[in-house]
């Protein structure tokens, strides 16, 4: 049986995107984002989250605030009935050079390890260019949504990108519904 994932990007993808989240208060999740990873948990994939959070090194608030964000989001999500099944973050700013730093593809790398997930049946949702060169690293398809950043992205940037994402969706609802029916047939 294949152990396939849909890895999340978090902000503009599950929740509203406004620059750095420096307070729980400003955790606020999207429209139909619960209830496309309940679809998508009832489907059979694993959900893995993996975001980008510069702001700890770059000291707009503490580490612990991801943590705590995380923790809220698990809680609304649980809340509709879904769920994601691990969350991988990285906290370094982007002159590091770290590699798990989207674009690279080390937090998807570390999760198929721990998680012992199959890429060659796996997806990532996300609301930039960036998460799509994150997807094509890594070897799993690229899906963008129009939220968050995703729509200025594709009207104002899409010319320049060299490869295409395997679908543009709506909103996170939108791509689980696409991913669901592209994978029927496939024993997840």
């Amino acid at each position: 049986m294949k152990n396939c994932a849909v890895f999340l990007d978090r902000d503009g993808t599950i929740n509203e995107e406004m620059g750095y989240i420096n307070h729980l208060s400003r955790f606020i999740l999207l429209p139909r984002a619960a209830l496309a990873i309940r679809r998508l948990n009832e489907a059979g994939f694993r959900l893995v989250v993996i975001t980008n959070q510069s702001g700890a090194a770059r000291g707009y608030f503490a580490p612990s605030l991801v943590e705590e964000v995380h923790a809220r989001m698990q809680a609304l999500l649980q809340a509709e009935g879904a769920q994601v099944d691990a969350i991988y973050a990285c906290l370094h700013s982007p002159d590091e050079g770290c590699p798990c730093r989207k674009p690279k593809p080390g937090l998807i790398w570390q999760a198929a390890r721990e998680l012992g997930l199959d890429l060659g049946c796996s997806y990532l949702v996300g609301d930039r260019y960036l998460d799509i060169q994150t997807a094509i690293n890594a070897g799993v398809r690229g899906v963008l949504v129009l939220t968050g950043y995703g729509r200025g992205e594709y009207e104002h940037r899409s010319g320049t990108w060299p490869v295409p994402p395997a679908y543009i969706a709506e909103d996170l609802w939108d791509a689980a519904q696409w991913i669901i029916t592209r994978s029927k047939g496939l024993s997840i």
